[in-house]
């Protein structure tokens, strides 16, 4: 797996460019049928979802059966990585490049710790209103795209631990200290919110203590041929507007500004969004289809089969 530091346009580090090669089928992978969704890490069903089209969300069902992708963060880690994201983005990728029950599989992805823009744009305090942004229920719940606008949920893959669990306290005391490890997120577009691949007792560790958690989120971003063609693309329309503001000069005169900073300025945001917009998540057909899926959901319910919704 190839990695690559991103920088932003101020030359600090926003994120950590990965290319996965030579790993077709995923550990922890997607399966879709018929509006049902279900998430499995190997053989084990973690999580079973039915979209609810006249409500417009999505009922789901955990199952406890999901496994960190990360092995345990010591105390000394922390203290060593605290205040440094590309740290810890390096030290993640190298667990998600190991571990065969992980989410990665062939392309690019992008490790970043910016907040996603859905997030800036509702202006959350995530401090304040990390309570807000957990969705709630366990085993069932309901994440409700309509009242919540889905995208800035946060979904646990399993129970977030009581403020007094043992790990809990702990990590309250990095929290406290300014050195808690982040949060590893993961954007799945067909639930349309992130799910919490690592850091569950951090995160409540964090919301015990009413700070902020340090969060690293992944996404898969654009394949490399469509990079290039949407780079190849980009430049020519801007060498297209450049041309076009020489003919307003040659036109009009000097008074008309040569174009340069406004193209440039386009031409950046796009090749930006080109390297580091997240894409939708793969999902693989379920063999056997919705029956399938009602089989799984039997089993998991104890002959219930119904989801929240």
């Amino acid at each position: 797996m190839r990695r690559t530091d991103v920088f932003g346009d101020g030359g600090a580090w926003t994120g950590l460019a990965l290319e996965v090669e030579s790993r077709g089928l995923p550990g922890l992978r997607l399966f879709a049928a018929e509006g049902r969704i279900l998430l499995a890490q190997g053989e084990r069903p973690v999580l079973l979802a039915a979209v609810d089209d006249d409500r417009c969300g999505v009922g789901f069902r955990r199952t406890d059966a999901y496994r960190s992708v990360v092995p345990p963060l010591r105390a000394a880690a922390a203290r060593e990585a605290a205040g440094r994201p590309d740290r810890w983005a390096y030290r993640f990728a190298e667990h998600l490049a190991r571990a065969a029950d992980g989410p990665l599989h062939d392309g690019r992805w992008l490790l970043s710790h910016e907040v996603p823009a859905f997030w800036n744009h509702r202006n959350l305090p995530p401090s304040a209103h990390w309570g807000e942004m957990l969705v709630e229920g366990h085993p069932d719940g309901y994440l409700d795209w309509f009242v919540h606008h889905g995208a800035w949920e946060v979904l646990p893959l399993r129970p977030v631990p009581d403020h007094d669990d043992a790990r809990v306290k702990a990590y309250r005391k990095q929290a406290r200290d300014g050195i808690l490890p982040p949060v590893l997120l993961w954007w799945v577009s067909g639930l349309d919110c992130h799910v919490v691949l690592d850091g569950h007792a951090r995160l409540a560790a964090a919301i015990a203590e009413s700070v902020a958690p340090p969060l690293l989120y992944l996404d898969r971003t654009a394949p490399g041929d469509e990079v290039a063609a949407g780079t190849e693309r980009a430049a020519r329309e801007y060498e297209a507007e450049l041309a076009r503001f020489a003919e307003l000069r040659a036109r009009h005169g000097d008074a008309v500004p040569d174009g340069a900073e406004i193209a440039g300025s386009v031409l950046a945001r796009r090749l930006a969004e080109l390297r580091t917009g997240a894409r939708p998540t793969w999902a693989w057909p379920l063999p056997g289809g919705r029956d399938e899926w009602s089989r799984v959901a039997r089993e998991v319910t104890g002959g219930e089969g119904d989801l929240p919704g």
